[in-house]
């Protein structure tokens, strides 16, 4: 008879193996989910609309509004290293963290073809150690990677920000967006336990996401313009796209968010 949960990140690793099942493609937080990203990025051929080698609309936009300068960025859940490679021309020092080892080989090979310089790291953000992901960053850029996590895991995502987000820094995020067709699923939070299936990513609301990091100022909520083929940028109209800033005085004041091994 095993007695296994003792502090907070007990309980979310518990968590954890409700969603560890052998058809779960949805999870990007542990080693659980590699293989499946491992043979998801396996076939660079494959049509898929995030692998071809362009950054977010979004992304450029808030550089070229002067939204966002360049300075240290975190880009987590990176695949192929699209949006990484594309700040990291821009000017930004960049780290960029996968789960699977084949989408940082990938990143890895583009990065040398076009000669921009990316530290990559391959592992799961919530365990890598602070020495990796020291911070601060004045960016943090998610495109796909919150999308894919279990709820429980938004309080590690949350704790990762308040640790690792500079003052004043800023969340630049891409997530699915609700009521678009099947991008994401709309079950509550607790339907999603009940199932033990996250059905390949969860889909959020304007209201949600705000809600969620409503510790952080909103700068921008908006869908994500379609780009056409031939654009130089990647924009898909099923996903929101958001930047928000962090308020320094705000968060401390509040209190509302602190580092998982405060909690246990």
């Amino acid at each position: 008879m095993d007695r296994t949960v003792r502090t907070v990140e007990d309980v979310l690793a518990l968590l954890d193996g409700l969603f560890a099942s052998g058809s779960e493609a949805g999870r990007l937080t542990t080693g659980d989910g590699k293989g499946f990203w491992d043979r998801f990025y396996a076939d660079r051929s494959r049509p898929v609309p995030f692998f071809v080698a362009k950054p977010d609309e979004s992304l450029a936009a808030y550089l070229d509004q002067g939204l966002i300068a360049p300075g240290r960025v975190l880009d987590l859940g990176c695949g192929a290293g699209r949006n990484a490679l594309f700040l990291a021309s821009r000017g930004f020092e960049v780290d960029a963290v996968d789960l699977s080892l084949v989408a940082v080989a990938w990143a890895e090979d583009r990065a040398r073809e076009v000669g921009v310089d990316v530290r990559f790291l391959c592992g799961d953000v919530f365990a890598l150690p602070a020495t990796e992901l020291s911070g601060p960053y004045d960016l943090v850029v998610d495109s796909g990677c919150f999308h894919h996590l279990p709820p429980h895991r938004r309080v590690s995502y949350l704790a990762l920000l308040n640790r690792v987000l500079a003052p004043s820094g800023h969340l630049a995020l891409t997530s699915f967006a609700a009521g678009q067709g099947g991008m994401g699923s709309e079950l509550a939070d607790a339907d999603l336990y009940r199932e033990r299936e996250l059905q390949g990513g969860i889909a959020y609301t304007p209201e949600s996401l705000r809600w969620i990091f409503s510790h952080l100022v909103e700068i921008e909520l908006r869908r994500m313009r379609e780009e056409p083929p031939k654009s130089a940028l990647f924009g898909a109209t099923f996903l929101w796209t958001a930047l928000f800033r962090r308020d320094a005085a705000a968060s401390a004041a509040s209190g509302d968010v602190r580092p998982v091994h405060d909690l246990a």
